[in-house]
């Protein structure tokens, strides 16, 4: 019997959606690996861990490639493209170094059919899911960027309260003491103050953060980046 490896993975907002489980995706390889005759050595559960991040920067992920260099495997298993890549660069970077090493890529649950990187046709396949697996990602990434923009322009509230504010049901309040406290931020900027310089001056006074955390020099950078600090 020919030997696999079966990666599952959810990320934390997933956890509560019905289907994609770890233990429903283990379910599913199992049944698919009985159903093909391979010989299911490990399956790697990786939990609330996001696809934008690189498959060889998660834990899981890094375990996943090592195992499969290791143990001779000859097939991956996952149930969908999107549990083992978002970027399309990273997925066909990795499933060409598994096809040279002689791996398959088996994902197991499209739309009721199995796909296969051992064929041709299998690769022609994952190379455009690849893209739309991409694709998707950055329409994601415009619509929720136009949407926090139409928020901030209406001064409406989103997650996490921004310094400088107080959330008042769905909208945004100037919060006086924080904002003299911007105003402090902005003329030491005019003075020519490095932000890691005003930073140490805001942590001498012990002037507050919105969590009660102490000031970093990336923290002022964003501060004074948004645009509602540049419009308050």
């Amino acid at each position: 019997m020919e030997t696999a490896i079966a990666y599952v993975r959810v990320s934390t907002q997933e956890q509560a959606i019905a289907g994609v489980s770890l233990d429903a995706q283990e379910a599913k390889v199992r049944a698919y690996c009985t159903l093909t005759g391979l010989a299911l050595l490990d399956i790697v559960r990786e939990e609330g861990v996001s696809a934008g991040i690189p498959l060889a920067v998660r834990p899981g992920g890094k375990h996943l490639l090592e195992s499969a260099a290791a143990k001779d495997v000859k097939h991956i298993i996952a149930l969908k493209l999107d549990r083992l890549f978002r970027d399309a660069v990273d997925a066909l970077t990795l499933t060409r170094e598994w096809d040279r090493a002689g791996i398959a890529l088996h994902l197991i649950d499209m739309g009721g059919q199995a796909l296969n990187t051992g064929s041709a046709m299998g690769r022609f396949f994952l190379a455009m899911m690849a893209s739309f697996a991409e694709l998707e990602k950055n329409l994601i990434g415009e619509r929720t960027a136009l949407a926090l923009g139409h928020k901030k322009a209406l001064r409406q509230a989103y997650s996490p309260t921004p310094f400088g504010f107080d959330r008042i049901g769905d909208a945004l309040k100037a919060n006086e003491n924080e904002q003299g406290i911007l105003g402090l931020i902005r003329s030491l900027r005019g003075e020519r103050w490095s932000f890691g310089r005003i930073a140490a001056e805001l942590n001498r006074r012990g002037v507050p953060t919105k969590k009660g955390a102490r000031w970093h020099a990336s923290t002022l950078h964003y501060l004074l980046q948004n645009e509602l600090h540049q419009t308050a």
